[in-house]
């Protein structure tokens, strides 16, 4: 699959009033003055309106319908390295004048060193690549989807225990301005459709998963539908019926396209994110310009493609977002900065700057993270192979960022046998050192895909939506935690 389209469209406010009815932008600019009468170096307001749907499906019920509009915004105010920051669910400029007042108390007691001057002063920008479409309002069309995804992961399949499905959207509308001058607007949409289900044979149970959605129009429903969603979860969920163990010990790995690429998010990407090469707690600090990987290995964080779930025009503090190349054929290029950590190390912001709402800090995150296209064939990649293991799709994992180290669960992996896939496996891990791992990749497909549907990221408490993606790639070899020491016997 390529990348998205990247057809430039007119944003439509996501609120037909906009924020100019109560905080246009001489109002907010008048807040953040206020906020700095104690000697602060920097002061900014964040605003930010979102209405959102979730819908559950379970034993062919819906059982849980929630909508709902949230609204406040949060003040930021920093003196030197300390940083203040209050908020207030209520967009009255005197409740946001004492979240300011409140931000500044935090920090006025401290004389560290001044905080150094702005990189610069974002501009807003003439083009558009992230397109805000207007939420689907029809009720029914939304549980109709549900319906439709629940009759076909069952499919007359007596094996079918359980399904259990999730829609959800929403729309957001930020307004961000700045005591640097900056004065920024961004609308984003988001849509989700998830399906789990659980099969049982045999006295043997086991379940799948799959999922849809992004920064589409409802219509793209009709392309990737509910019943391809929901016929992935539960081919999975079967396909694992007749699993055997899965061998341990060392051997190369191929890992499917697109959602594979949550390997690299998590053992790779964090370990990019500013604030913790700031504190030498990444095993990538001091490390821009040295080689990390291996030559065929081109890693990109990009915030701008159309429909991704990371994607939006301006980041959470305002910064455009870009295509960001963070390593390039093996060599360390540059980290992912929001403008706290940009200014403290003397960098230029990315676009990275993110926040789950107005709640909270924004911090450095990744947004739409992948391995470049390479030039092989997916097909040679498993040829190639003689004993070892393919990774259809990936499940959770846990990584050190100090260290590298992670670990891998597989959710749906196959056995490979002198260059052809044999039998599903269970139980499988993945585990080893991104470093290591990096230098070990000696293949990349040409089937580039981007995820969209599923990736949320978690750091510090606050939960964000993140693509993630790859061609299908080659570990050379690797520890794969297994639940068998010798291969077992194929299913017929």
């Amino acid at each position: 699959m390529t990348l998205p389209d990247r057809t430039h469209r007119q944003i439509t406010p996501a609120f037909p009033n906009g924020f100019d009815s109560v905080l246009d932008y001489d109002v907010l600019s008048k807040i953040c003055e206020s906020a700095r009468v104690k000697g602060a170096d920097f002061a900014e307001v964040y605003v930010e309106r979102r209405r959102s749907t979730w819908i559950t499906m379970v034993e062919d019920k819906i059982n849980v319908v929630r909508v709902g509009i949230k609204a406040g915004a949060g003040v930021r105010v920093i003196r030197g390295k300390h940083v203040g920051y209050a908020y207030c669910e209520d967009l009255r400029t005197d409740r946001i004048e004492i979240a300011a007042k409140t931000a500044a108390y935090i920090t006025h007691e401290d004389s560290p060193e001044p905080f150094s001057n702005p990189v610069n002063v974002t501009r807003p920008r003439t083009d558009q690549p992230v397109s805000f479409y207007q939420i689907e309002s029809d009720a029914k069309k939304k549980t109709d989807l549900l319906r439709r995804a629940n009759a076909a992961a069952r499919d007359d399949d007596s094996r079918v225990l359980e399904v259990s499905c999730t829609y959800y959207d929403e729309e957001k509308e930020i307004r961000i301005v700045n005591s640097d001058g900056l004065k920024c607007d961004d609308q984003r949409s988001l849509y989700g459709l998830y399906v789990f289900v659980l099969t049982a044979d045999g006295g043997k149970n086991n379940s799948g998963y799959a999922s849809g959605g992004g920064r589409y129009p409802f219509t793209h429903f009709e392309k990737r539908t509910p019943e391809m969603i929901a016929r992935d979860a539960s081919r999975q969920a079967l396909r694992k019926l007749r699993s055997c163990e899965c061998p341990a010990g060392q051997f190369p790995v191929v890992i499917n396209k697109g959602w594979g690429g949550v390997l690299i998010h998590e053992a790779v990407g964090h370990g990019l994110e500013s604030d913790f090469n700031r504190r030498g707690s990444s095993v990538y600090t001091g490390k821009i310009g040295q080689k990390v990987a291996s030559e065929y290995v081109t890693i990109i964080d990009d915030g701008t493609l159309p429909n991704g779930r990371g994607s939006s025009n301006t980041d959470d503090e305002g910064t455009i977002t870009k295509k960001n190349i963070l390593i390039d054929n093996g060599i360390l290029k540059n980290y992912l900065y929001d403008t706290y950590n940009a200014r403290l190390m003397k960098a230029v912001p990315t676009g990275n700057g993110r926040r789950e709402n107005f709640t909270q800090l924004p911090m450095p995150r990744m947004t739409n993270t992948y391995i470049a296209r390479g030039k092989d064939n997916p097909e040679d990649l498993i040829r190639s192979v003689k004993c070892g293991l393919y990774a259809q799709t990936l499940g959770g994992g846990q990584v050190d960022i100090a260290s590298g180290n992670f670990v891998f669960e597989v959710q749906e992996g196959y056995w490979i046998e002198n260059g052809k896939i044999t039998y599903p496996v269970l139980g499988a891990n993945l585990i080893g050192n991104g470093p290591d791992i990096l230098n070990k990749i000696d293949a990349v497909g040409n089937d580039l895909e981007i995820e969209t549907g599923a990736g949320t990221c978690s750091k510090e408490g606050q939960n964000i939506p993140v693509g993630v993606g790859q061609p299908t790639i080659k570990i050379g070899e690797m520890t794969i935690g297994g639940t068998s020491l010798k291969k077992t016997t194929r299913f017929s």
